[in-house]
């Protein structure tokens, strides 16, 4: 059962919100440490240990910082199509109207296009650095250039993206609300949650 603040505000709401928001912070701050680690390489193409250290360092946290980014927009994702189901199935069972159905698949496609628009540049930006490593086989011109530009890019849209869906999952959230309580409107109605 989902609980209530005096309010009227669910935990259950509150606590996904919260998720969210740490998840959000910690993969921007993510991509913010790489973006910081690639900026402060002086000389990519030096063979010196400290130039190729810096460049693996930056590698590393690029895989990682990317591969996190990646899962947080497949976490939304994923609640999206779960609630989606829920308020469905729910929908179905106690014949309610299909508006919460509609409203929270307006807003899962609100938030789609930019999750394709941040795993485009999350992959393309990792191509494009590993063109501009100097040790990578395949070399091209202003490859550097290109890379710390998608960086840039990639870092300022995923932050907006993931506002764009802390704003859709708080919505969706009083949605989800909005349904539990009309079940539960029901089944005192009927008599269903009265001991036995």
């Amino acid at each position: 059962m989902i609980s209530t603040s005096e309010t009227g505000v669910s935990y259950w709401r509150i606590f996904v919100n919260q998720i969210f928001l740490f998840l959000a912070l910690l993969g921007n701050s993510a991509l913010f440490v790489t973006f910081y680690l690639g900026w402060r390489i002086e000389d990519a193409s030096s063979l010196s240990e400290v130039a190729r250290q810096h460049v693996s360092i930056h590698f590393l946290f690029a895989l990682a910082a990317a591969s996190f980014a990646l899962l947080v927009h497949a976490i939304v994702l994923t609640y999206f199509m779960g609630t989606g189901r829920w308020i469905q199935e729910t929908s179905d069972a106690y014949h309610f109207d299909e508006a919460a159905r509609r409203r929270n698949i307006q807003l899962k496609y609100q938030v789609l296009p930019g999750m394709m628009l941040c795993l485009i540049l999350i992959l393309t930006t990792g191509a494009f650095g590993a063109v501009a490593d100097p040790a990578s086989n395949t070399q091209m011109n202003y490859a550097d250039k290109i890379h710390f530009t998608l960086a840039l890019t990639t870092l300022l849209a995923n932050l907006i993206v993931n506002v764009i869906q802390y704003n859709a999952i708080s919505l969706n959230s009083q949605l989800v609300d909005q349904v539990y309580q009309e079940v539960l409107a029901v089944r005192k109605e009927r008599g269903l949650d009265s001991p036995a």
